[in-house]
């Protein structure tokens, strides 16, 4: 099956200025997102505090849920539906039994005995999240590195610069998206991210393989030619497994339920900005770094 017939000539490297302008505006925008929001939206894998997830057996208005928090002192409390009658609610506070006690009896004040169900309580101290924002900032960048070393290895340093620059065009990108709508900055973000950078990398190196096969074929060849031709001839079997790993993430996303909500998400806008910088970002860092050498050579005689 093909979306795209063989011997198309898109000029794709024609429409790198547009693209490098395009990947630009949206990593200022992601930025300027984190910026303006005062960070990241840092769940409690992160930032730290209380979880405790609730099965009410009737509808419970987030109003009467935070009365009740309200009435132990635990004023911090932020609700946050999770499905039908059932609720999550977040607190800075430390859990203690004391306080699991509190919790408790205000929940059977509020809405009577038998009513509600605790079905989990999560509690991470303020060490320990700072613990895990380190190893995840570490684990992206380790598999940054990796790639760099695989693909540098496995083709030519400019090929692993491309590919590098591309996967983190990818993540600042998704991360932006998160920013923007305020999502939750979790482990689980950072499993989709890792993801992302997996399967963004894949579909580089379909590319650049490619392209060498394509270079060894025809030596004088310009580079820029060859990258068109590449591209074209990877162009339908890119789109096809873009499109099926979006409509698998799409079902995700508006079946999956609100737990992988936002890991759906994340993948959703990863999976179509990889498959933007494969085709525009990655394969053209490769030409603009052969350019910058050979003007560098022609400057030194």
């Amino acid at each position: 099956m093909e979306f795209i017939k063989p011997g198309t000539h898109f000029d794709f490297v024609g429409k790198m200025k547009i693209a490098a302008g395009i990947s630009a505006a949206l990593i200022i925008v992601s930025i300027l997102s984190v910026i303006l929001h005062g960070g990241l939206n840092f769940g409690i894998d992160f930032a730290g505090g209380t979880v405790i997830q609730i099965k009410f057996s009737k509808v419970a208005p987030a109003d009467a849920i935070r009365k009740a928090f309200n009435g132990i002192n635990v004023e911090d409390a932020v609700t946050q539906e999770i499905g039908a009658n059932e609720v999550i609610v977040r607190t800075n506070q430390s859990m203690t039994k004391e306080l699991q006690a509190k919790v408790e009896q205000a929940m059977t004040g509020q809405f009577g005995a038998g009513q509600y169900e605790i079905r989990r309580i999560e509690f991470v101290g303020p060490k320990v999240g700072k613990d895990l924002t380190q190893k995840a900032i570490l684990a992206i960048i380790f598999s940054w590195i990796g790639m760099l070393i695989y693909i540098a290895w496995r083709f030519e340093f400019r090929y692993g610069l491309g590919g590098i620059i591309a996967l983190v065009h990818d993540t600042i990108i998704t991360i932006g998206a998160l920013s923007l709508l305020n999502k939750e900055f979790t482990l689980t973000i950072v499993a989709a991210l890792l993801t992302i950078i997996g399967y963004s990398i894949n579909d580089t190196i379909v590319v650049f393989d490619r392209i060498r096969e394509n270079r060894k074929k025809d030596i004088k060849r310009s580079l820029g030619d060859i990258i068109n031709a590449s591209v074209n001839e990877t162009l339908s079997r890119t789109i096809l497994t873009s499109f099926t790993v979006f409509l698998v993430l799409l079902a995700l996303f508006f079946l999956g339920g609100p737990v992988i909500h936002d890991f759906a998400f994340a993948l959703l806008v990863g999976v179509v900005i990889g498959t933007y910088s494969s085709i525009f970002i990655a394969s053209p860092i490769v030409l603009v770094f052969e350019n910058l050498q050979i003007s560098k050579g022609k400057r030194k005689k």
